[in-house]
């Protein structure tokens, strides 16, 4: 076993973990802090109405920015109905006319007639397709583009809550649905209603008697959809929400594959994912079904009224009440008339399904934080000079001494209580100081408390009760982004993005040069990383930084943190897998990285510990032992039992 392996056990109230807070703290001490409370998921997406026109209204806003093409677009629209009705009266007029008197003179006149409509109906029919595929898709990258911008303004917590696929799902096929409502349901649906009222007034001018009979159809259409509008707006709500837990889990079961082929749980989880499966398939069928039954009914009452028309139609013709020419004219105009009903019933579905997106993608975008900075948050004041860690000259000179170091933060909790969850406290009444430039190492048990005391000291949650100062300033009192300009974050997970090593490097200060990198590379005593790569500082990293080993991903990850020029450092060092060799280069990385900056260090690695200034023995949400690391084996306490067990295990 490493020398790692008391101090790498994790601790549970580490929200990252398998037990993740259900809801942020219901009630935090009075001070300048905006607060929101809010049900779960679950409970909002049952409290939803489908079809709402405020949704619709706040929808079309985001059409605005393109009003010209929008514009043009409902002009197209509105053509397109009438041009329809253009055509069926061009086509009918030609049978009842022409053709029914045998006039060939007049029939070619109709042909040309009827062919120029068609040619100039397809063309403004392309205009009207694209305009509608642009307006979209326009509408669509700005809905994105606020998603996204709103889930980085989120605290912690919401992470921690939320599943990834929830969020993945709102960007992806809520959004989608959204963008078949704009493109498709929208403005079809006017050319379908524009169809239906211009075939309602040539039949009415045709003979308002035979009309009255397609007007019976109205009511009928309406209670049929009254009977089935709540079934598809349930069956469609439940197909979202079985998607997202299924896009949900396939994306916690790609993250997790190590864990899953470590524990032979392949099978265990092929078969959860089927019943997920199962039940966003049978989400599907009942939405089907429901679809199924409802087309053929509006479709059968339409073939029920046209044979009504025929009878009564042909009745009137016999008795001389209506001449064949304008029967013939009606039935085509009746054809006209009825046919959208089942275009409509399918739009009216997906119309359902859009709403279903929209809420969800509307209550992200105006999501608030959990909490905020007050309106008068302070930046905390940055006492250096404009600096640069290391500069381009030591980058061809290795040997030269790293730059001076920099005024660390004043770091003090003051009588700090804490829970993710109320009622469950993971921190009690902790109390320390770190004063700049001195290293706090936090050791204790599984469930002690440690990653809380990080997520405090970085403004990531904000305590229960108590004080945490930064240079004297409470933080609920300073603005978190000026705290995290002067943080420097190293995760036990050394995450990296996908990009080039140089990418990485440059997270925190993207207007570094090449110079610049290699420069802190030299000053952490590892120029030669580039080096020992396929393609120097241009290697790609990878997923996650998978084409790295763990050492060079912490290098790399130290690297960064020296490029920030943080003056506070986090650190959970990484897993203790590693040779002796990396191990001993690491230590001597991590002490340049340190020097001169107030550090907080969930240690792993004894070797940290014996250099920190001040050791805190954390259990149980309590520091039960404090002191240097010889102070704390002399007192023969905690630390020094396990100190002893440790050893034990590593002899």
């Amino acid at each position: 076993m490493k020398p790692a392996a008391f101090f790498s056990r994790r601790d549970p109230d580490d929200p990252n973990e398998a037990r993740r807070p259900a809801s942020l703290r219901q009630s935090l001490p009075a001070g300048p802090l905006t607060v929101v409370q809010r049900p779960s998921d679950e409970e909002e997406d049952v409290a939803q109405r489908p079809l709402e026109w405020g949704l619709i209204r706040r929808l079309l806003a985001y059409t605005r920015p393109h009003a010209a093409r929008r514009n043009w677009l409902i002009v197209l629209t509105v053509l397109r109905a009438i041009q329809l009705n253009g055509l069926t009266w061009l086509f009918s007029t030609a049978i009842a006319g022409p053709v029914t008197r045998g006039d060939t003179r007049g029939l070619w006149w109709a042909v040309a007639g009827y062919a120029a409509l068609a040619l100039v109906t397809e063309v403004m029919f392309h205009f009207r397709m694209r305009f509608a595929q642009e307006l979209g898709e326009s509408v669509v990258h700005r809905l994105r583009a606020e998603l996204f911008a709103n889930v980085q303004r989120q605290p912690m917590a919401f992470f921690h809550q939320t599943k990834l696929g929830r969020i993945l799902g709102r960007l992806t096929s809520d959004v989608e649905a959204l963008r078949a409502g704009i493109q498709d349901v929208l403005f079809a649906s006017i050319v379908q209603f524009g169809q239906m009222a211009g075939a309602a007034i040539i039949m009415l001018w045709t003979d308002p008697v035979m009309f009255l009979v397609v007007l019976g159809l109205a009511p009928v259409i309406w209670i049929v959809n009254r009977r089935f509008r709540g079934r598809l707006s349930y069956y469609s709500r439940a197909s979202q929400e079985s998607f997202s837990r299924v896009t949900a889990t396939l994306a916690e079961s790609v993250n997790g594959i190590r864990v899953t082929q470590g524990f032979v749980r392949e099978e265990t989880n092929a078969g959860l994912f089927r019943r997920l499966l199962a039940d966003h398939s049978r989400n599907n069928l009942n939405l089907a079904r429901a679809s199924a039954t409802l087309n053929p009914i509006l479709e059968l009452n339409s073939q029920f009224f046209i044979a009504a028309l025929l009878l009564l139609g042909g009745w009137r013709v016999l008795h001389g009440d209506m001449a064949i020419g304008d029967l013939i004219k009606f039935f085509f105009f009746a054809n006209l008339f009825f046919s959208p009903i089942t275009v409509l019933g399918n739009q009216y579905n997906q119309a359902l399904i859009a709403m279903a997106g929209a809420e969800r993608v509307f209550r992200l975008i105006d999501r608030r934080p959990e909490w905020s900075d007050a309106p008068g948050a302070a930046d905390l004041p940055d006492p250096r000079q404009p600096s640069v860690p290391a500069t381009a000259s030591s980058a061809s000179n290795p040997a030269a001494p790293p730059p001076a170091p920099q005024p660390g933060i004043d770091l003090e909790l003051r009588n700090v209580s804490f829970s993710y969850v109320p009622g469950q406290p993971v921190l009690k009444d902790v109390s320390f100081h770190a004063r700049p430039g001195q290293t706090i190492a936090l050791v204790g048990h599984t469930g002690s408390g440690k990653s809380s005391i990080i997520n405090l000291a970085t403004k990531f949650y904000l305590p229960d009760s108590g004080e945490v100062l930064i240079d004297g300033h409470e933080i609920r009192t300073l603005a978190g982004r000026s705290l995290h300009r002067q943080l420097g974050l190293v995760t036990q997970q050394n995450f990296l993005f996908s990009g080039t090593i140089l990418d990485n490097l440059r997270f925190a200060r993207p207007e570094a040069t090449e110079a610049d990198v290699r420069a802190a590379l030299a000053a952490l005593g590892c120029a030669d990383l580039p080096e020992a790569l396929p393609n120097g500082l241009a290697t790609e990293v990878g997923e996650r930084g998978g084409g790295l080993s763990i050492g060079q991903r912490q290098l790399v990850c130290f690297a960064r943190a020296w490029l920030a020029d943080p003056r506070l450092v986090i650190l959970d060092e990484a897993p203790s897998a590693i040779d002796s060799l990396t191990e001993a280069r690491l230590q001597s990385a991590l002490a340049r990285l340190l020097k001169g900056r107030t550090s907080l260090v969930v240690a792993h690695r004894l070797s940290t510990i014996r250099a920190a200034d001040l050791i805190l023995v954390l259990d149980r949400g309590r520091i039960i032992e404090r002191g240097a690391h010889d102070e704390l084996i002399a007192r023969n306490g905690p630390y020094a039992a396990l100190h002893a067990s440790f050893a034990r295990e590593n002899s």
